[in-house]
């Protein structure tokens, strides 16, 4: 009986509007809790720190900073199976179908950038030029899973690919422009553990298949440690998730076994995606969001600022116009195509939908303002007010879309009949 309702809600958070809910309803519980009489208790759990140092590598860390470093690296582990298993077998492995996608992401992320910049151009707030370039991929997934019912499976597929590019494109950003000191020592440290990781993924993989314990007792400890270095090199702790998520074998090989359906990425996401959609994001967002907006005057305040002004419009606006604007100009060139099945409206909404940053947005407004709370606060207003503008309009704008569809083939089925 218990293990039939475990498989049913492991079930139950592998689909995609699923973890949406459970991240919004933990975003608005932190909303909640900062800006009630209960903000002090939430302040202070946040705030308090837990862990150890070993020698010069510091594990003392706040609790809001474990979720953003530790947990969200399981969260980003998931996007390194994922972009793997697209390079390999997915939209990513064929240039022919991949560039569309692909051009729109880049669209996508500079518009936004460009955006913020002028906004922000000799302000303060200008290191924060980066948030408003990212797409949460679980979030807006599940708005077009639950609006877009009578619409094109490519459309998905567009979406998806163009969510798994720009997550690339985030990661890249965040290893570049958010390393500071680096440490090479922790960083040459970093690349043992990751090593026999790769060795163990590859060369294991019939007894990781076959016993599930193996992942937890021999992957685990070599994950963690991998983590742990990367903490202590600067580069951010998340990179160690995709990069182990890299690692993980795609294809089914010789070491797989022959009544094994899929390959070793496809069961350690099968086996984790319930665990970061339920747990990780979740309190990942239930610390992050936590903002004390100080009511009316205090949001007007905050959404008037260059920064939070750059991040709204960069969310809602700018990803809307980089991502139709530049599909649009690669498809005027000879040789790249839309799917015949995506009509042009269809791509406007997906890139409505596609300006919900929140969860890397978070984590990027995290990176670029902690030295300055103010700045931080006014950000994360942005970005939830951003998210939530762009889930609107484009959740709209493509339930409209998916209810005309439906008329119309309604009506040639009719029109057929006759």
């Amino acid at each position: 009986m218990q293990h039939r309702a475990a498989h049913r809600l492991t079930s139950l958070l592998r689909q995609e509007s699923t973890g949406g809910v459970i991240l919004l309803c933990a975003t608005l519980l932190a909303l909640v809790l900062a800006n009630s009489g209960a903000s002090p208790w939430y302040f202070a759990i946040r705030d308090h720190h837990l862990g150890f140092t070993v020698g010069s590598l510091d594990l003392d860390l706040s609790i809001g900073h474990w979720a953003a470093d530790g947990l969200l690296a399981v969260f980003f582990f998931i996007v390194g199976l994922e972009l793997k298993k697209e390079f390999v077998v997915g939209e990513l492995r064929n240039p022919g179908t991949s560039v569309v996608p692909m051009a729109a992401a880049a669209g996508g992320v500079a518009l936004p950038a460009i955006i913020f910049s002028a906004i922000n151009a000799g302000g303060p707030a200008i290191g924060g030029w980066a948030v408003p370039t990212a797409t949460d991929i679980a979030f807006a997934v599940a708005v077009l899973a639950v609006v877009g019912r009578n619409l094109p499976t490519a459309l998905r597929t567009f979406l998806l690919t163009l969510a798994v590019v720009d997550d690339l494109i985030a990661i890249t950003i965040i290893a570049i422009f958010y390393t500071s000191d680096l440490n090479l020592g922790f960083l040459a440290l970093a690349a043992l553990p990751l090593a026999a990781y790769a060795f163990v993924a590859y060369r294991g993989e019939k007894v990781l298949h076959l016993r599930p314990e193996a992942a937890w007792l021999i992957l685990l400890p070599l994950g963690v440690l991998t983590w742990a270095f990367f903490l202590g090199s600067g580069i951010h702790a998340t990179i160690a998730g995709v990069l182990l998520g890299f690692c993980v074998p795609v294809r089914r090989g010789s070491r797989t076994p022959d009544d094994a359906r899929a390959g070793l990425s496809e069961v350690l996401e099968h086996r984790i995606r319930p665990l970061s959609a339920g747990l990780c994001v979740p309190v990942f967002a239930f610390f992050s969001a936590g903002v004390a907006v100080g009511g009316w005057s205090g949001f007007v305040e905050s959404v008037s600022s260059p920064a939070a002004l750059g991040i709204l419009l960069g969310l809602v606006v700018g990803k809307c116009l980089g991502i139709t604007g530049a599909t649009w100009l690669v498809t005027r060139l000879r040789g790249p195509r839309l799917d015949p099945t995506i009509a042009w409206p269809d791509v406007v909404g997906v890139s409505l939908v596609a300006g919900i940053g929140f969860t890397v947005s978070l984590l990027i407004a995290e990176l670029s303002f902690a030295g300055d709370p103010s700045l931080d606060g006014a950000a994360k207003v942005a970005i939830l007010t951003g998210s939530t503008l762009a889930a609107l309009a484009g959740g709209s704008f493509l339930a409209l879309r998916s209810k005309r569809r439906a008329r119309w083939e309604m009506h040639s089925e009719d029109g057929t009949a006759r």
